[in-house]
């Protein structure tokens, strides 16, 4: 009946690890993790969790199931099978807080769907899609996933073989900063 009783609270240990690892302030990290433990009392999220919020938040996006499978890998950084706190608000940090840097590493890592290293014109056309199903086009450039992707794949992939590394990915990015804002997929920011 008390499943998670143990994480009813985060130590001021644990919160002063969170405000150094993170770059959000104590008291977003409280308000975060008061909405988190209201929503998962377990402590925890699973794939089929994270699938029902996202359908909850995008509920015309045909591809939630695929949006929030490819953003569970990410998460889930320790391949445990759930997504604790601290692996949500780590994520969050880099996607939302971070350095460009951090902000591209976090971005390819969506993009390479099976983690080999690479990100491929099919992979990145999947991600894409379905963030223009969930979101629309945020470029403001009018654009169809498959120009945005094919206009990407032309500035980035610099040995022509179809698919990104990180280095191409980060170098391309640096020349480009408008490729990060058009790739992101940047979650609700408000505490309020």
């Amino acid at each position: 009946q008390d499943e998670g009783n143990a994480n009813e609270n985060l130590s001021s240990a644990e919160y002063d690890q969170l405000v150094k690892m993170t770059k959000f302030t104590e008291f977003e990290i409280v308000t975060l993790w008061n909405h988190f433990k209201a929503d998962f009392p377990s402590g925890n999220i699973n794939q089929s969790q994270l699938a029902q919020m996202i359908k909850k938040t995008f509920p015309k996006c045909p591809q939630a199931e695929m949006v929030s499978s490819n953003l569970f890998r990410v998460f889930d950084q320790d391949m445990s099978g759930t997504i604790r706190f601290h692996e949500l608000l780590l994520a969050f940090s880099m996607s939302m807080r971070g350095t460009a840097e951090e902000k591209l590493k976090w971005a390819f890592r969506l993009y390479d769907v099976d983690n080999d290293g690479y990100s491929t014109k099919n992979e990145m056309f999947n991600i894409v899609d379905a963030i223009y199903k969930m979101v629309g086009d945020q470029s403001g450039e009018d654009e169809d996933p498959t120009s945005r992707v094919e206009k990407i794949f032309e500035q980035m992939d610099t040995d022509k073989d179809n698919k990104l590394t990180m280095a191409e990915f980060m170098e391309g990015s640096r020349n480009d900063p408008r490729i990060v804002q058009a790739l992101s997929l940047q979650p609700d920011t408000s505490l309020t």
